[in-house]
């Protein structure tokens, strides 16, 4: 979802580094690690020639290549994040258009399936004393429906793909407000606090994906230990199959908070006027989302005065 954006509008340098060269780290010392015991033991590199009777000059260098070549990979394998996410979500090459839309499909089915579930769990909510056990199901399904999106044809044939899709859906099914369109106007006049929010939660969900990266190339060491294969899967399927959709649905949620809590902001800016109730809002982020794409030459709706705009506080219905 807005995988550009992110990119782009990245958090700081600091905290991207700390991000990518730590996982870089812990790697390369395993990878180290199954050298040695393939070598015998880390006892046997006191024997090895090339540890002795190095100057200060020559250890300082070694150093600084072993901090180096951390640095760099984790560099590179921060900037694959992106991409690779991309494919978690289900945005694969064209030629695999039968089976993203096979998957897509039937995930769609699954979550239809359990509509009417979901349907009895909400009466059974809102009737009169309802069970420990009722809430319990009522919970486990509302969670489960707002990791999917509300319509068949937006279904992408990934878990990750439909908790970023769905989130990016909300808006527009809330507020008649296109995330795509509106995102970047928003982003620009969001307090920094939320940014804050906005890019920690990017960055923890992109060293998830790091993560199933460093697993799957982890496995390579198995020229020196065997165990490093099934180590290495281990970490990529956590990652990917619980980390990083968790991960994913906090992103979302405060995406979704975001628009709640500032989205009237970009109707100030702009001088549109705001809504008065949540069903004209609808219509009215619709002709909004339109604007922002595209502009306009009609003569409505007439644009609010810089003065009134300034005065008025932000409405939420």
């Amino acid at each position: 979802m807005l995988a550009s954006f992110w990119q782009a509008a990245g958090g700081k340098l600091a905290d991207r580094w700390a991000a990518v060269s730590v996982p870089a780290l812990i790697f390369w010392l395993a990878g180290f690690a199954a050298w040695a015991y393939h070598r015998g033991g880390l006892h046997t590199l006191s024997d090895e020639r090339w540890l002795k009777g190095q100057t200060s000059v020559e250890q300082l260098v070694v150093i600084v290549v072993a901090l180096l070549v951390v640095g760099v990979s984790g560099l590179m394998i921060g900037w694959a994040a992106t991409p690779i996410l991309r494919l978690l979500e289900g945005y694969w090459p064209f030629w695999t258009g039968p089976l993203r839309s096979r998957l897509a499909d039937w995930l769609a089915k699954r979550a239809a399936a359990e509509v009417p579930a979901w349907q009895e769990a909400y009466a059974r909510v809102e009737g009169d004393n309802p069970t420990a056990g009722d809430l319990a199901a009522y919970a486990r399904l509302e969670r489960r429906r707002r990791r999917r999106p509300t319509a068949a044809r937006y279904f992408l044939p990934t878990p990750i793909g439909n908790i970023l899709r769905a989130a990016e859906r909300r808006p527009v099914d809330k507020y008649g407000l296109d995330t795509i369109v509106v995102w970047p106007h928003l982003w620009l006049l969001l307090p920094e606090t939320t940014r804050s929010e906005l890019r920690s939660a990017r960055v923890s969900l992109d060293t998830a994906v790091a993560a199933a990266i460093w697993g799957v190339l982890f496995c390579t060491f198995a020229v020196f230990v065997w165990i490093a294969v099934p180590i290495g899967l281990a970490v990529a399927v956590i990652a990917v199959a619980v980390v990083a959709p968790g991960r994913a649905q906090v992103l979302g949620e405060i995406v979704e908070a975001a628009y709640d809590l500032h989205r009237t902001a970009v109707y100030q800016q702009v001088r549109w006027p705001l809504p008065d109730n949540p069903e004209e809002e609808h219509h009215v982020g619709a002709q909004l989302t339109a604007y922002l794409r595209r502009g306009s030459n009609l003569s409505s709706p007439t644009f609010t005065s810089k003065s009134s705009r300034s005065d008025s506080a932000p409405r939420s219905p």
